[in-house]
């Protein structure tokens, strides 16, 4: 089976990087299969000879032939099933290896390539790459066996009848030209087949996702003719697979067909001639169908293999797709330090963006302070608080965090350091416990408890069916959205970090559920440095310092009655907010 350099590259690292884990299970896999390529190549022998025995009257040793026939059945049965479990056990740690393999990338990707593509996308990796990948090596694995297994029944056909032998030998090589075509057609199909897959997978996603707002638009139309297009694409792609396989067994079937017609062909004149026994004839022919079975999975592992190197080559490439944020060589630990955040000269800009999402960013944060970001949308805000923890790198100038430029420290201390809270509150499919615990893994049930007091949430977690062990759900469906961000308050709590961020903590919450929050939220930022981004007024007053930006700078910074004595950029988001002019302060 003929493949090219790719190919064969993907099939080292693979054997490289995984197979040679799992000696113990191969070593038995090849045992298993050559007792049973052995005990099948015995078939075709024992037949001959019992034929010929009773052919014969050699009834001393004819009576043999039973039950040596149903040991060697039973044997056979045996290697067949220790086989097959022993592959399969190889297989599947495979499988898990890449699978571990794979999602340690992607949550060690950058954020920008993660966020670029649907997590359905994403998911299909973990099933349907790993899919084709599992019967691409499962079949591989059965191939060797499938092989050893006509080496051991052509050995058997050349012992009983060389020349008819010679007969099936020219029939079955035909059929290798027409497989490796079929095996190229098959994957460059399958990658067409996966990407479908994996728009039909992001698409559910989307759709079920936004099922409130397909109904409230009446959009149900909408949404079930784009999915009949999906669909259709992904039946196209996947009956155009089905075809091309589907004409390689009646090929092969077609080639066996012709090989056994010419042996009987043959053993029809070499009977006439007086010529071989009854034993020889049926023990060959047995072999020859024998044989069908495995020269039949063979011609169909080279698709198979096809579609699971096109699986294979899409994961690794996620696997090797280079990380724009790396840890230095020369990285360090995060200095000593109470949390002081500059910000000097930040550029950046997104990779493809045709503008500069950030230029010339300026600002300090002093130890203990509260300094809010304010301005239009799309001004940067969000993208400079991601470049505090390196979800992205700066494209020019530095951001310091107690005067260590973030590129030079670990990030596992950087990321220790910081702790953040969004709009939407993410909350994990595990217990209130877990939840909370993430935020300082190995903190005990007293440093939970206390941590969620301060934010506000133990009465309403203590009421929970299991308490503290109950599970939350997906996305924390037991919860209200006030109770979800004060679980995630309480994790940054037990983080008890030097920077706090907060992207809009509190801006999908109602009055009441705003009001306990902002009290968690007050106790939170007790003696830490704290970014905040916030629209409401009642949120920015409190901070030391407002930080005013548009289109990737800072225009004005300020206290707020300074900024509103200025009657600039700010001062107009203010009057905007609330519709009137707010008094400028006395003095």
């Amino acid at each position: 089976m003929a493949l090219d350099a790719s190919s064969r590259a993907l099939i080292h690292r693979l054997a490289r990087d995984y197979l040679v884990r799992h000696r113990r299970g191969i070593v038995l896999a090849i045992l298993c299969t050559l007792l049973l390529a052995g005990l099948t190549a015995l078939y075709p022998i024992v037949i001959q000879q019992g034929f010929d025995r009773f052919s014969r009257g050699d009834a001393s040793i004819a009576w043999l032939i039973p039950p040596v026939i149903i040991a060697v059945t039973c044997l056979k049965a045996l290697a067949q099933y220790g086989q097959a479990v022993a592959v399969q056990a190889v297989v599947l740690r495979v499988i898990e290896g890449l699978q571990n393999d794979l999602f340690h990338a992607l949550t060690r990707a950058d954020l920008a390539s993660v966020a670029g593509e649907a997590p359905a996308r994403q998911a299909s990796r973990f099933t349907v790459d790993a899919a084709a990948i599992r019967e691409a090596l499962t079949k591989s694995i059965n191939g060797a066996a499938d092989i050893l297994t006509v080496i051991g029944l052509i050995a058997s056909m050349v012992w009983l009848d060389w020349q008819m032998s010679l007969i099936a030998a020219v029939m079955y090589p035909i059929a290798v030209v027409p497989i490796l075509r079929l095996g190229k057609r098959i994957r460059r199909a399958s990658g067409g087949m996966q990407e479908r897959m994996g728009e039909t997978a992001a698409q559910l996603a989307e759709s079920f996702g936004a099922a409130r707002v397909v109904r409230a638009y009446r959009l149900e139309a909408q949404e079930e003719a784009r999915a009949a297009r999906t669909f259709a694409g992904l039946r196209e792609a996947l009956y155009g697979i089905a075809r091309t396989r589907a004409s390689l067994d009646p090929m092969l079937e077609a080639l066996g067909g012709l090989a056994v017609a010419a042996v009987l062909a043959f053993v029809g004149w070499r009977v006439a001639a007086g010529q071989g026994t009854v034993g020889e004839f049926t023990g060959f022919v047995a072999a020859l169908l024998i044989a069908s079975r495995p020269v039949r999975a063979l011609g169909s592992l080279n698709a198979a293999l096809q579609e699971g190197l096109a699986g294979l080559s899409r994961v690794f490439a996620v696997m090797d797709r280079p990380r724009r944020v790396q840890e230095a060589p020369d990285a360090v630990a995060l200095p000593a330090g109470r949390g002081r955040v500059e910000f000097d000269a930040v550029g950046f800009r997104y990779e493809g963006g045709a503008d500069a999402a950030l230029a010339g960013l300026s600002f300090t944060a002093e130890p203990g302070e509260t300094v809010a970001l304010v301005g239009p949308s799309g001004a940067g805000k969000s993208t400079a608080l991601a470049l505090v923890p390196r979800l992205h790198d700066v494209t020019a100038g530095a951001v310091r965090l107690d005067g260590a430029d973030v590129r030079g420290v670990t990030l596992a201390s950087l990321r220790d350091a910081i702790a953040y809270v969004g709009q939407d509150a993410v909350i994990f499919d595990d217990t209130a416990f877990a939840n909370i615990a993430c935020g300082r893994p190995g903190a005990t049930q007293a440093e939970v408890e206390a941590a969620a007091r301060a934010a506000a949430a133990h009465d309403f977690i203590a009421a929970l069916p299991q308490g503290y062990a109950t599970s939350l759900g997906t996305g924390g469906g037991r919860l209200s959205g006030g109770q979800k961000q004060r679980v995630a308050l309480a994790r940054a709590l037990l983080r008890d970090p030097r920077v706090l961020l907060l992207d809009e903590a509190t801006s999908a919450l109602d009055a009441e559920n705003e009001a306990l929050v902002a009290a968690a939220l007050a106790r939170l930022r007790q003696g830490r440095t704290t970014l905040v981004i916030a629209h409401r007024l009642a949120t920015v007053r409190e901070a030391d310092r407002i930080v005013v930006m548009q289109d990737g700078r800072a225009v004005e910074q300020g206290s707020h009655a300074a900024l509103m004595a200025a009657d600039g950029l700010y001062a107009r988001l203010v009057r905007t907010q609330f519709g009137v002019a707010e008094p400028a302060p006395a003095g």
